[in-house]
């Protein structure tokens, strides 16, 4: 398969829920999209408001997906469909043990004028504490030029 990259406008929601309480963050960001052979990586800048900037590398592959943030945070999580995985979260307040339990990953590649759109489905511990449900909803479509 050809190289393919191209501009994106990308949209990023995550849902976590710790029992009763529910937050959703939504990024909406310009970055890139490349595929090469049977990877596709997303990559993009988080602006934020109150500090630094995040850089965030999405890999998907046809049986996992990382999602690398370097920046403010600095975090490498891995995502394989039922199973279990471990990464630390460092930011400006400390670090963060993490374990993550994926249910589900969802992929559908950008066809044509088809936006591309990545779904996981996860469950995290922090700290060895409470389980914490997590949705995360990425698309992402070439920017017209």
């Amino acid at each position: 398969m050809d190289k393919k990259q191209m501009p994106v406008e990308v949209k990023l929601v995550t849902e976590i829920r710790d029992q009763e309480d529910k937050a959703i963050t939504v990024i909406e960001e310009t970055g890139d999209f490349t595929q090469n052979g049977n990877i596709a990586v997303v990559r993009f800048t988080e602006h934020q408001e109150e500090q630094a900037d995040v850089n965030a590398l999405i890999t998907i592959s046809h049986d996992k997906v990382s999602i690398k943030r370097t920046g403010a945070v600095n975090m490498l999580q891995k995502f394989k469909e039922n199973q279990r995985t471990e990464n630390v979260y460092r930011h400006e307040f400390g670090t963060i043990n993490m374990e993550t339990h994926t249910d589900q990953i969802n992929y559908q590649q950008p066809i044509d004028e088809n936006p591309g759109e990545l779904f996981i489905s996860y469950t995290t511990k922090l700290n060895g504490e409470g389980n914490r449900k997590h949705r995360l909803t990425l698309t992402f479509k070439e920017v017209s030029p």
